[in-house]
């Protein structure tokens, strides 16, 4: 049985275990939901896993404004809940300012670096495993066009962009890539509508497969891409299976295993900063009985043999966030 405790306004609920110990951790999604079937339901996942294996109960809490970030955070480390951890990297500048205010209190951040002596920052490499599933979209393709469609234009997002286009050329020098961004503010990880309508705008320029990085608006780029007859693929989660046999595959970053690691570290979760990339399992590529058949062996084989050199240090994929540039369009 779970007790929901309103508070922030309506807006905002905060779903307590009942029985709930003043130790429990915290998990805080970002814009988009809890079911966004992309990065927060991956935190949402790992949360329930190590609730699964360890009977605990957690705290959790969906913001539905960007005003609702301080107070969220504050409230949480008032109530006694340790560790926290915020899914996104918005919180970045929030936490900066909370944190030293609750110095016995552990948080970690997912996808943004602050530098304080009880926050764990983990960062992804993102363009890592966007260079692979660049790859099979580059080989996948009929017409030599394909897509990318991100979210909120910042420098996170450029970084999967930069890391597919390598992909893509490093699998085919000849390709073109059409890129979009969804939007400048917030809003933009949650516009299905607005997936959708720059799904078939790049379909109208010869596209044939679209990757997404774009949050709950990647839901619209799916859809569409599977109505108007294209390969997507998507992001974060494995979303193979929203539209079996027409995602191609799905860039996973295991956003669920950040979280889980942090909840079962508890109260001894070390600061600093924690960097999971391909070698360490931290991304990757989805395959499975929803995309077997778009993936050949020839493929496979092409994508797996580039990992292994991304891991052995061969190949270089270039991080946009070092110094925002891409050094391939």
């Amino acid at each position: 049985m779970t007790l929901m405790k309103t508070f922030l306004g309506a807006a905002a609920t905060l779903a307590l275990g009942a029985g709930a110990a003043l130790a429990d951790p915290a998990l805080i999604y970002d814009l988009g939901g809890k079911f966004d079937k992309s990065f927060n339901e991956a935190a949402y996942g790992g949360a329930m896993r190590w609730v699964e294996e360890t009977g605990g109960s957690y705290k959790e809490l969906e913001m539905q404004s960007e005003a609702q970030r301080e107070q969220a955070l504050s409230r949480l480390a008032e109530s006694g809940a340790n560790p926290i951890v915020m899914t996104g990297f918005a919180f970045g500048d929030v936490l900066n300012s909370v944190a030293p205010e609750y110095p016995d209190t552990k948080f970690v951040i997912i996808d943004m670096v602050v530098d304080q002596p009880n926050v764990r920052s983990i960062v992804f490499t993102e363009e890592q495993g966007s260079y692979l599933v660049g790859m099979m979209a580059a080989k996948a393709s009929k017409t030599g066009t394909v897509g990318f469609i991100g979210g909120m234009d910042i420098p996170l997002i450029r970084k999967f962009a930069c890391g597919y286009v390598q992909g893509v050329k490093a699998a085919n020098p000849d390709a073109v890539i059409v890129q979009n961004m969804t939007g400048t503010t917030p809003s933009a990880w949650n516009d299905p509508v607005k997936g959708s309508e720059l799904t078939k705008a790049q379909i109208s320029q010869g596209a044939d497969v679209i990757y997404a990085a774009a949050g709950g608006t990647g839901i619209g780029v799916l859809q569409t891409a599977a109505d108007e007859g294209i390969l997507s693929i998507g992001v974060d989660s494995n979303q193979n299976h929203l539209h079996p046999g027409k995602v191609l595959t799905s860039m996973v970053k295991r956003v669920d295993n950040a979280v889980y690691e942090s909840f079962m570290a508890g109260e001894a979760v070390e600061p600093g900063i924690a960097v999971m990339d391909l070698a360490a399992g931290g991304v990757g590529f989805a395959m499975d009985d929803n995309n077997a058949e778009l993936v050949s062996e020839e493929m496979k084989a092409a994508v797996d043999e580039a990992a292994a050199k991304i891991i052995a240090g061969e190949i270089s994929v270039h991080d946009y966030m070092s110094d925002n540039t891409c050094p391939v369009e």
